[in-house]
């Protein structure tokens, strides 16, 4: 249970990470290039969760393939668990774009 938690909270820090740092350098390139910042981080914390979720998980294929070579199988526990993971990716993901938001004055 250790190592699953210790993934999970892994995937869900990575995936607030690249939403942010992403929402974060493009507001910097923004204001480098003269366009309202705060507009384009918040439509980069959109466009990017879908990203930071396939990055957390280390990447979009291999996960499925996971689950669905186990849910077919009858052993549901691998299949439950890269679930889970994708879970939490999604938070962490979601919960950046919610800060940006929130730093931009949108929440």
């Amino acid at each position: 249970m250790n190592v699953f938690l210790s993934k999970a909270a892994l995937d869900f820090f990575i995936a607030f990470g690249i939403v942010l740092g992403g929402a974060m350098l493009g507001g910097v390139g923004a204001a480098v290039s003269l366009q309202p910042p705060t507009q384009t981080m918040l439509e980069i914390a959109d466009r990017i969760k879908i990203w930071a979720l396939a990055a957390a998980v280390g990447g979009t294929i291999d996960p499925m393939r996971v689950i669905e070579s186990n849910m077919l199988g009858g052993n549901l526990s691998p299949a439950i668990k890269q679930i889970l993971y994708l879970v939490f990716a999604f938070l962490g993901a979601h919960m950046g774009s919610e800060l940006v938001k929130w730093v931009c004055g949108k929440g």
